[in-house]
């Protein structure tokens, strides 16, 4: 498919959509309802898809895939286990999907790649000098298990009663209320954990590893150093104050478990015909990924706009980002 009705691209071999990055009108000052509701329930939007589908996603795991509360009060090594290989399984079947389409069977070879070239193959920069290998070895070594003992730690706290749980049936309204909740304490929790790793002690000790994925593919999403990981996924403990079910503890568990993978992708969209394409953009991540100061969380809550690091993709952003490049420098003394 021809990408160049969506986007073009520089002199440098970077594509970019035409489309500007935006913040739905949830915030919006005065408030706009029409609007909202539109942007709720439009595909993409608030519900659809991906709010929706972890919501399902996290009942059918408690369902499905989470032994009986009970055997969490006292934890044992196998049941720590089967945690373990139940979230290596999920992680492993949603990256490794994304990775086969795009990366390994490359069915739209790089239509609608923001960065043309392939991950690298040969780089001193990552373990076994493979991009992906590396990617893989941090998601699944560090990434997959802080993120089941966190669970574990939750779990453990509903069986015990150190953490308050509501009842569905009794309390039904409040119930499918927190479903709606999840998305901004991920939203807001990410921003604030994202700008604390930008500190540039914490950055150079553990972000900085993430960071080397200039040219992300999804293994990048979660490939991140133990300690970012203990930062990324503490969200998680607001259920030790915030009355829940452990189905919405799990819900915004898996958000950062699993979405990583397409907020990585480095496409703007999948081709799924000759005709079709599917809107999976996640630009404002792939910017942030590429100048490092901008974009900070995932743009369902407009933090950036309101701390001054919003980037759109937009040539004036550029030169708002370089104004800022060059104001700090020029305060710390160093060369313009």
């Amino acid at each position: 498919m021809d990408d160049s009705k969506f986007g073009s691209e520089d002199s440098r071999g970077y594509w970019s959509p035409n489309e500007r990055i935006s913040y739905g009108p949830t915030f919006a000052w005065p408030p706009q309802p029409w609007a909202f509701l539109k942007w709720f329930f439009a595909f993409p939007g608030y519900l659809l898809p991906w709010n929706l589908l972890y919501a399902v996603f996290a009942v059918g795991i408690w369902v499905y895939l989470t032994p009986s509360l009970e055997r969490f009060e006292t934890p044992s090594l196998g049941l720590m286990a089967l945690m373990l290989g139940r979230n290596l399984g999920l992680a492993v079947l949603v990256y490794g999907a994304w990775h086969l389409w795009l990366y390994v069977w490359r069915l739209q070879d790089t239509a609608f790649k923001y960065n043309r070239n392939w991950p690298s193959e040969d780089s001193a920069v990552f373990l076994f000098k493979n991009q992906t290998y590396d990617n893989m070895f941090w998601t699944l070594a560090s990434g997959v298990p802080i993120w089941t003992a966190y669970e574990l730690l939750l779990l453990w706290a509903y069986a015990n009663g150190y953490a308050s749980m509501i009842n569905p049936a009794e309390n039904p309204v409040g119930f499918v209320a927190l479903f709606f909740l999840v998305p901004f304490v991920h939203e807001v929790g990410f921003y604030f954990a994202h700008r604390l790793l930008h500190w540039p002690p914490l950055y150079r000790v553990a972000h900085k590893l993430h960071h080397r994925n200039v040219n992300p593919g999804p293994w990048s999403g979660l490939s991140m150093h133990p300690i970012e990981h203990v930062i990324y996924f503490s969200s998680i403990l607001i259920f030790f104050v915030v009355p829940a079910h452990p189905i919405h503890m799990i819900n915004l568990a898996s958000r950062p478990g699993l979405a990583p993978a397409q907020g990585h992708t480095g496409f703007d969209r999948v081709v799924l015909g000759d005709k079709s394409t599917w809107n999976t953009s996640y630009y404002a991540h792939y910017l942030h990924h590429r100048y490092h100061e901008v974009n900070y969380a995932d743009g369902m809550v407009p933090l950036d706009k309101w701390f001054g690091s919003f980037h759109d993709g937009s040539p004036e952003a550029d030169a708002a980002m370089k104004a800022r490049r060059r104001k700090f420098r020029q305060a710390n003394g160093t060369s313009t």
